[in-house]
Formats: C-alpha cells, sequence, structure tokens
C-alpha cells in the first residue's frame, strides 16, 4: 500500500455548479489531499436535485484552487459520450489541472448513459466497450494522429494537440472479481466503494498495480437521527441488491424502489450522526483492506459541519491509523 491520500466527495448530485466549486476550495482549505467529482447526467433521485456537466466543473475547480489532486469518480467513456471526445476533454483538464488530475472510468449506469437512445448492454458487452474505448482514448494520448475502425468505435483522423506533460492516470472501477480482473488490466489503479478487500486482492494476483481508491459514505450531524433522518432521504438507493443500481434506468423507478428502503436499513451500513467511531472503523477496515486513497462522502448540505467533525475528530485519528 502507498502513502495514504485523504479525500472529500463533490456529490454532483446534490449541489449547483457554482457549490461544488466551493465545496473543492472548502476542501483544499480544510488540508484534504484530493477531491473526488461524480460524473453523472441524472441523480438518483429527485430529491438530490442536480447533476452538472462535470466537465465544466472541473475547469472552475482548476482555477479555483491551487494544489488539491482533483479526480472523477467515475465516468462511463462508452455509451453517452464518445471516447474520443473524453480523451480530449481528460487532456484539456489535465492541462489546466497540470499534474494534480485523475480520471476514474467504469462500465456504467443505464440512468445516465440510457438518454443518447442506445440499448442498454449487459455487463459482458459494456466490459469490451470499455476495453476498446480505453484503448482507443490511450492511442489519441499517445499517437500523432489516430483512424481506428473497431467493433464498437470509429475514429477517422482524430489529433490532440494540447495535452499534459504526463497522460492523466485512467483508475478503473470495480465491483466484484471479473471486474478486478479487467481493471488490472486496462487501469492505472483500482475504483471501488468501502473496503472490498477480496476485490482488492484480486486485483492485484491478476498484475493490477497502481493506488487503490475507496469512497466511504456517511452521514454526520449534531444529532443520529437528523443523520438518518437525511441520509435515508438522499440515499436509500444505497441498499438496493444485485444490479438494480446498474440497470434502473430512470430517477422514477430509483423512487419507486427506494420505497422498500427503511431509514433503520441506511443507517445500519451508513455512519451517521456525531460519533467519530462508526467512521473510523470502515476506515480501519478500508486501509487493511489496501486502500490508501480514502475519501468520504458526506451525505448533505452540510459539508462545512463535516469539515469541523474532520478537522477535530478524523483527521489525525486517520494519519494514526496509516502510522499504526
Amino acid at each position: 500500500m502507498g502513502e495514504l491520500s485523504l479525500g472529500l466527495t463533490i456529490s454532483s448530485e446534490e449541489f449547483a455548479p457554482s457549490r461544488l466549486v466551493e465545496v473543492a476550495v472548502l476542501a483544499e482549505e480544510a488540508g484534504f489531499d484530493f477531491v473526488s467529482i461524480s460524473d453523472h447526467y441524472h441523480p438518483w433521485v429527485s430529491e438530490q436535485g442536480h447533476s452538472p456537466f462535470v466537465w465544466s466543473i472541473l475547469g472552475a475547480i482548476s482555477q479555483a484552487t491551487e494544489a488539491i489532486e482533483v479526480a472523477v469518480g467515475v465516468s462511463c467513456p462508452t455509451i453517452r459520450i464518445h471516447p474520443a471526445i473524453l480523451a480530449q476533454s481528460v487532456a484539456t483538464t489535465g492541462v489546466l489541472l497540470d499534474g494534480r488530475f485523475v480520471w476514474g472510468v467504469g462500465t456504467g449506469e443505464a440512468l445516465n448513459e440510457h438518454v443518447v437512445g442506445e440499448a442498454w448492454p449487459p455487463y459482458e458487452i459494456r466490459a469490451e466497450m470499455m476495453e476498446e474505448a480505453i484503448s482507443v482514448i490511450r492511442r489519441l494520448w499517445s499517437e500523432e494522429s489516430v483512424t481506428h475502425f473497431g467493433q464498437y468505435y470509429t475514429v477517422v483522423d482524430a489529433r490532440i494537440l494540447d495535452q499534459p506533460d504526463e497522460p492523466v492516470p485512467i483508475i478503473v472501477s470495480a465491483f466484484g472479481p471479473e471486474s478486478a480482473e479487467l481493471a488490472a488490466s486496462l487501469g492505472d489503479g483500482l475504483w471501488i466503494t468501502g473496503a472490498a478487500e477480496e476485490t482488492v486482492k484480486v486485483f492485484r494476483r491478476a498484475g493490477g498495480k497502481g493506488p487503490v481508491y475507496s469512497q466511504l459514505t456517511l452521514c454526520w450531524a449534531e444529532s443520529e437521527s437528523e443523520a438518518i433522518d437525511t441520509a435515508h432521504r438522499l440515499w436509500a438507493f444505497s441498499e438496493l441488491p444485485g444490479t438494480l443500481n446498474q440497470d434502473l434506468p430512470t430517477m422514477l423507478h430509483y423512487e419507486e424502489a427506494v420505497k422498500l428502503v427503511t431509514p433503520e436499513m441506511v443507517s445500519k451500513s451508513t455512519p451517521c450522526g456525531p460519533d467519530p467511531g462508526p467512521v473510523l472503523d470502515a476506515a480501519r477496515k478500508a486501509l487493511k483492506a489496501g486502500v490508501d486513497h480514502l475519501y468520504f462522502h458526506q451525505i448533505g448540505p452540510d459539508q462545512e459541519g463535516f469539515v469541523e467533525f474532520w478537522k477535530k475528530e478524523l483527521r489525525d485519528e486517520l494519519l494514526a491509523l496509516q502510522a499504526a
């Protein structure tokens, strides 16, 4: 495991564009090593209320911050936007952020990708599409001009002139053994949620190198009941089983599905309230699993309150965990 980096989620689904930039600045001022911003066309539920275009937000963050690393966690590079366009978007963002940009990718969710009218394929096809997309993107970053006639994508005489000094790292998301092996073959690192110890093990056994990014979701508030209410209102979909979070196509479908999720279900899996103990326990498990880029998603609007909690109750304890 590499040196521990600690980050903050900037949730595109919960905040307007200018607020996302404010939270990035807040994170830098609070001493976080990096921020991770989501790439969505829709929020999961309408109560969340937002979903701006991530590439515009990244440009604004590049000018509002000075040193903090910025990651996208994660984009789907296959359906909604052609990989040749994403190759240009990532390269431009890499220039603006000057060595502090990291790009996470995954096989996507129907919620965001169905909007262009393409069929939502099964995982096996989506994995093939991602493999071809990443290959095309890497060629566009390394070759003077690219023409490609592939199974899923066509590129003709494409050339990207503005590029960072070093290619932006591509960190590949995985949620199980099969996708972990794919991440090992395609990526410069692994993106997971929680501890996911077996996924990390498979990634390393398959030859995967580079950092392991993981998000821990929580809801800090001055009372446990307030935190549970907020988490249930905004993030109940996290309790949906199986592949529903990849396959449900609209906010309406999610809103129908989360009627089955109770506040008690959310509170059992998501640390809620002012007690740092459950957060530190979850962090300890993630570090033991091999995570070295650990970032925290504070559900809800009170990012300033969480940052104060982070500074007083979490930061030093987390650094001590790594030292131990």
